[in-house]
């Protein structure tokens, strides 16, 4: 079972950020997907710490509080002690590590682990304000060709690596999503009056500006309100530049938590040599996963 359980051929496709991935199974019956009602999580504590004790170090991640389902899911199971004593057994340098599926558990040297479940199936929980940074942690999935509602495999997660992004390359991002939008509702809203901004321009000056600035200001509120378009926050910037990202995974995954302590660990995880199936060719154990 692979979906990021692969992660291969990414492309930049619809709207941007597509991840095409391989090797599918026959999707979980519909009933799994109500294994956690959004009632049942309505009380779950907004500030908890998940500690990640690994053979390489510890990380320290907290939930997002906005993918309730997920969030739920995740911390039923980490209390479980589901996750304890299983492999990263996928790590791609650049890109991400993944751990947690129970096949990985006591695993012989070289063996192909990581075919998930259909136990542990939900629906997307897609936010747009939480970017593939470095540190997300995510729920795999199978490709949409088996998987067309993009249901999240809960039985393991991945923890974006990436790269850093120049603030050039950001601002291209942008504008390629940006400017088809701009130039319909500027061909909607400013060319037929085209003809009389040039009159007025030439007789008063002073009024061309006033009207120009009042479209420019009625198009920045159609730009930052419209659902294709895309901005970068200022802190999502810093993010991207300094400590890095993989935006192909954006939209595309239920990100659900962030580490916030222990970045160098990804790194440390990351660095290790792997065979042909991207697993280490040493083991990276997660010793424990523990809520605080």
């Amino acid at each position: 079972m692979k979906g990021i359980y692969t992660l291969a051929g990414i492309c930049l496709l619809s709207g941007l950020w597509t991840v095409r991935a391989q090797e599918a199974s026959a999707p979980a019956p519909e009933d799994s997907l109500q294994t956690i009602s959004d009632t049942a999580v309505v009380a779950v504590p907004a500030k908890d710490t998940i500690v990640i004790t690994t053979s390489l170090g510890v990380m320290k991640a907290v939930f997002y509080d906005d993918v309730p389902r997920h969030r739920a899911m995740y911390e039923r199971r980490i209390r479980e002690g589901a996750f304890d004593g299983t492999l990263f057994y996928r790590v791609v340098k650049g890109f991400m590590i993944q751990g947690g599926s129970p096949d990985s558990r006591n695993a012989a040297p070289g063996a192909r682990v990581g075919q998930g479940s259909t136990q542990y199936l939900l629906l997307p929980e897609f936010r747009e304000q939480h970017i593939a940074r470095k540190g997300a942690i995510a729920a795999p999935r199978q490709p949409e060709k088996t998987n067309p509602q993009k249901k999240s495999d809960c039985s393991q997660f991945f923890i974006v690596q990436g790269h850093s992004y120049s603030s050039g390359y950001l601002d291209t991002l942008e504008m390629a999503r940006n400017n088809p939008v701009k130039n319909e509702w500027w061909k909607e809203n400013y060319t037929p009056h085209k003809a009389e901004m040039d009159s007025l321009r030439k007789a008063n000056p002073r009024e061309y500006n006033r009207r120009l600035r009042q479209y420019r200001e009625a198009l920045d509120v159609y730009l930052h309100q419209h659902p294709a378009t895309l901005f970068f926050s200022e802190e999502q910037r810093q993010a991207l530049t300094r400590q890095g990202g993989e935006l192909n995974l954006n939209g595309q995954y239920t990100f659900f938590a962030e580490v916030v302590e222990g970045l160098e660990v990804i790194d440390k995880i990351a660095d290790r040599r792997t065979d042909k199936n991207e697993r280490p060719l040493q083991d990276v154990r997660i010793v424990s996963i523990k809520i605080k």
